[in-house]
């Protein structure tokens, strides 16, 4: 009995030890279980994470390209939708979404052609599958609804509406995405005033852009409802454009007032052909957010403008172009870095005959656009960041940098010297080179310097560069001269090249553009006659390009702060290099 009672007793506590070991084991493996599973969650968090990488790349390599496509591929109908890149490419740089690489390589792998048709409410739309019927994986469909709406919100409106056709996952999204509206018309289009009423009546809003062009005789009566409509709040761009008919372009249609409400979240504004009344100045409004302002074409007075800028503290880029009622502009602000402006062209009303900057810190760039119609008088008076200055031509009658003056391109007074500045356009002067020497005395940390040679200008150059007397940008630092609408038949304009030929130490590139074609022959003794192998700077690349006459007034990017020069655009011509 005592045998059986011990042997009971040691079974019992083999018993305990292996329970206790498989206690221990069981923990040991929950825990395991538990950091798998935390490690999977992690994993597929980063693969989540990922798969948003991955769709950012493609589409900043779909804005690259010029060509975008929103797409989903869909179970068994359809498997993309092409749509045009230029205005999602614009929006693009702002979002902080973007579309999969990956994707965008399984939408090419199909090579069908699908047509989407808008669904009305009533209707049913297609299921939405994992793959498609050519076995690519669906991968944008798999992203949380929150990239959809943002992929959704920087397509053309079209494009956007077109995407509730994909599926049953893509249905619900136009209408919860940021609204993109882009209404571009003209007077036969009824039907488009049509549409976009409807679309800003069914949208819920919150509205990221609407722009719209039109000839004013048209909608006026629908413009305040569109504007008032509760799809556009909280707009954060807003683009208005009227166009008038020959015979309404003597009547001044005012902005509408229900602009004024979008103030506190608009960021990117243009104005065109309308007018701004005075009332501005009685509301004191306020654009807190307001980074990017056009008026062109607009009639409004000094104090209105004046008005308008003072409650725009953020505002980063300004462009003025052909404007009515400002006679004197002044410029104090804080934050802008670029300022574009032009006076209008008709004789008729007030023009800008004045710019003053008077205080602007961070401004970096000033570019007259078309000097052939004003101001005639610019003063600079405090700008410490200017470093792009420019089309500067005779046709500006005095230009100030502080105490140094310029009357016609001609210096009365070189004693203030401006070492910011890195960029230089002269319009309409080579080849005057006392001239353009004078210049790059007042700059003498000048990079980059594009002249615009005058047709048929008859003139000597008789400087000639004095060891004793350097100039300080020519000796250390200008590395890119550009020469447009170069003759190269004549002394002068063959000694203006040659000056930077030979004496600018620290060149890298330089571009000489002729107003017409030549032969192989004609360059070949222009390599000659500009001394290109005795060339100051040996790692200089000196092109000479022929084609037809350009012009620097063309330029268009006041507003492309990501561009380090606004004047450094390629050509497609033919060209013969060095």
């Amino acid at each position: 009995m005592e045998e059986a009672a011990a042997a009971a007793s040691a079974a019992a506590a083999a018993a305990k030890d292996a329970a206790l070991s498989a206690s221990v084991a069981a923990a040991a493996a929950a825990k395991d279980v538990a950091v798998a599973a935390e490690t999977a969650k992690e994993a597929t968090a980063a693969a989540k994470d990922a798969a948003v990488a991955a769709s950012a790349a493609a589409l900043n390599a779909e804005k690259a390209a010029a060509t975008a496509s929103a797409a989903a591929l869909n179970a068994k109908e359809a498997a993309a939708v092409a749509v045009s890149a230029g205005e999602a490419a614009a929006a693009a740089r702002e979002a902080a979404v973007a579309a999969a690489t990956t994707a965008a390589a399984a939408m090419q792998a199909s090579k069908k052609k699908r047509k989407f048709n808008l669904i009305e409410d009533d209707q049913d739309t297609p299921e939405s599958e994992d793959v498609d019927d050519g076995g690519s994986v669906d991968l944008i469909s798999r992203l949380p609804d929150a990239v959809l709406c943002s992929i959704v919100s920087l397509l053309p409106t079209k494009e956007a509406a077109r995407t509730q056709a994909i599926s049953r996952r893509w249905n619900p999204l136009w209408r919860s995405a940021p609204l993109n509206l882009v209404a571009d018309f003209d007077s036969k289009s009824e039907g488009t005033i049509d549409l976009i009423s409807k679309i800003l009546s069914e949208h819920p809003g919150p509205a990221r852009r609407f722009s719209f062009s039109l000839c004013i005789s048209d909608c006026s009566h629908k413009i305040e409802g569109w504007l008032d409509s509760q799809a556009l709040n909280n707009l954060q761009e807003l683009e208005l454009t009227y166009y008038r008919l020959f015979d309404d372009r003597e009547k001044l249609y005012p902005l509408p007032l229900s602009v004024y409400r979008f103030a506190p979240t608009l960021r990117v504004a243009k104005f065109q052909g309308c007018h701004f009344p005075d009332l501005i100045v009685t509301l004191s409004l306020k654009f807190p957010c307001l980074k990017q302002l056009t008026m062109e074409t607009v009639t409004i007075s000094d104090d209105a403008l004046q008005s308008f800028f003072s409650g725009c503290p953020a505002l980063e880029s300004l462009e003025l172009k052909k404007n009515f009622g400002i006679g004197r502009l002044c410029i104090s602000s804080q934050t802008l870095k670029s300022l574009g402006f032009s006076s209008g062209w008709r004789n008729e009303g007030v023009l800008l005959q004045e710019l003053v900057i008077e205080d602007a810190p961070c401004l970096e760039r000033l570019l007259p656009l078309d000097p052939e119609h004003g101001p005639a008088t610019i003063r600079i008076i405090s700008a410490p960041k200017l470093k792009i200055l420019g089309v500067l031509s005779e046709d500006i009658s005095e230009l100030h940098f502080g105490t140094t003056v310029f009357q016609k391109m001609i210096d009365v007074g070189l004693t203030t010297k401006m070492h910011t500045m890195r960029v230089l356009v002269l319009d309409s002067v080579g080849p005057n080179l006392d001239l353009v020497v004078n210049f790059l005395k007042c700059f003498p940390c000048l990079e980059r310097l594009y002249v615009m040679f005058q047709p048929g200008m008859i003139m000597d150059n008789v400087r000639k560069y004095d060891p004793l007397d350097p100039v300080e940008c020519v000796e250390l630092h200008l590395k890119k001269v550009v020469l447009k609408n170069y003759d190269g038949t004549k002394s002068p304009s063959i000694d203006f090249a040659k000056f930077f030929v030979l004496n600018a130490k620290v060149l890298k590139e330089m571009k000489v553009t002729l107003p017409y074609h030549r032969q192989h022959k004609w360059f070949a003794n222009q390599h000659e006659l500009l001394r290109i192998k005795d060339r100051a700077s040996q790692d200089a690349r000196i092109e000479l390009r022929c084609g037809t006459k350009d012009y620097f007034t063309h330029n268009k990017h006041t507003h492309d702060l990501s561009m380090a020069d606004p004047f450094d655009m390629p050509s497609s011509r033919c060209s013969k290099c060095s």
